[in-house]
């Protein structure tokens, strides 16, 4: 089925979209890695736990469990989340992106019959 590029919906949105050219849907696809996306990330996940994470690729993350059990108001969870956001370092794919692009390139020919 024949495709074409669709735009973004919103700023900083991560998936590249393709839709049908017969308008029956649209495909995306999200290269965390290869196309890292990390200055423009607008996401954060809170777990269960209430542990909130800046990253998709995190291993550690911020409590707000204490601060919501322990009675914060909201504008104290905001303001702590505002801190943690606009503090982030984590840049993973970007980091990831670097690393690889450093290392020895394997080339493969075909040998066929």
């Amino acid at each position: 089925m024949p495709l074409e590029p669709a735009d973004s919906n919103y700023a900083g949105e991560v998936a590249q979209r393709w839709r049908y050219k017969d308008g029956s849907g649209e495909i995306g696809v999200i290269s965390s890695v290869t196309q890292a996306f990390c200055r423009t990330c607008t996401r954060a996940r809170l777990s269960t736990e209430g542990v909130l994470y800046t990253c998709l690729f995190a291993a550690a993350g911020y409590d707000l469990r204490a601060m919501l059990r322990g009675g914060s108001s909201d504008e104290e969870i905001s303001g702590a989340i505002a801190r943690i956001w606009h503090g982030r370092t984590d840049r993973y794919s970007e980091i990831r992106t670097a690393e690889t692009a450093k290392l020895r390139k394997i080339e493969m020919s075909y040998i066929g019959g």
